[in-house]
């Protein structure tokens, strides 16, 4: 049986991916800020926040205490705001940052050890070029890095497969947050989740943009 860690457990992608991988059989190790709203849907459940670099050093020494080699990784955390750059305080800009960026590279920078050779790597990113919009400048900064991020991470990783999942608009609470309308079309976290799993049957590697409400 393989093994899949998933950040952003309690999100509706995080969710939708417990899901869909318990259903194919995988061992599944779901981490969050808040575990208690992870509906035991996986196999192991962890806490920790994504900003305190060093308790995610020990939910990894956790987890490399329960499981083998994980062969699935999978980064769905992430926030978002809607505020213009005069009104944003530091730590507005920072929560941002960190749940969309710096919390990307703690969680994979501890991982590696625990991945196999050929693991799958995948981050939950954006259409970035689409969010160059007011208000957005921490979200479309974020996750442009993301990008960047992990292009050059692939290149560190030869071995690994590296997928930057960029879909459009998703059916989540994420909208809230936003004062924008979420579009008639916009796809379900457990397409997006169906999409990744394609993926790693395939072997992508590289951007995976999902076409709005696809």
């Amino acid at each position: 049986m393989k093994n899949a860690l998933i950040w952003g457990a309690t999100g509706a992608i995080g969710q939708a991916c417990l899901k869909k991988l318990n259903a194919e059989g995988w061992t599944t190790i779901g981490i969050a800020r808040d575990a208690s709203t992870i509906e035991n849907q996986a196999n192991f459940i962890l806490e920790t926040p994504l900003d305190e670099p060093h308790k995610i050093e020990q939910t990894i020494y956790l987890v490399s205490q329960q499981v083998g080699e994980i062969a699935l990784w999978i980064y769905t955390a992430g926030d978002i705001v809607s505020m213009k750059v005069d009104e944003m305080e530091p730590q507005d800009w920072g929560r941002i940052l960190s749940a969309n960026l710096s919390g990307a590279y703690h969680a994979v920078h501890y991982s590696l050890p625990l991945l196999s050779e050929n693991a799958h790597i995948f981050f939950v990113g954006a259409i970035s070029e689409r969010l160059k919009l007011p208000g957005l400048s921490a979200y479309a900064a974020s996750k442009s890095g993301l990008e960047a991020f992990a292009t050059a991470l692939s290149k560190e990783q030869r071995k690994k497969l590296i997928t930057v999942v960029r879909p459009g608009a998703v059916k989540t609470p994420f909208w809230e947050k936003v004062p924008m309308r979420l579009p008639a079309n916009a796809a379900s976290p457990e397409k997006v989740a169906e999409k990744i799993f394609e993926a790693y049957q395939t072997g992508h590697k590289g951007q995976l943009d999902l076409i709005q409400g696809s």
